[in-house]
């Protein structure tokens, strides 16, 4: 992997984790300001925070699958 690849990949696990991040706190705002009304909205919001949490776990993994490769 080239070095600007490896860069690309710290990139975007940089941004996969700032969507977790944005997610985990949507659902942080449904439990602390909108429950019990809204919930009908907990399996929306916990699948969404669940995806972006996975999509981080995945690409955090490559990236550390490249940089042990790398070294």
């Amino acid at each position: 992997m080239t070095p600007e690849e490896l860069k690309d990949l710290q990139k975007a696990v940089k941004k996969a984790k700032r969507i977790a991040s944005e997610r985990a706190g949507e659902l942080h705002d449904l439990v602390e300001d909108r429950l019990p009304a809204a919930y009908e909205d907990i399996p929306a919001v916990a699948q969404a925070t669940y995806d972006a949490c996975l999509a981080w776990a995945e690409t955090n993994a490559k990236l550390k699958a490249a940089e042990a490769e790398a070294a």
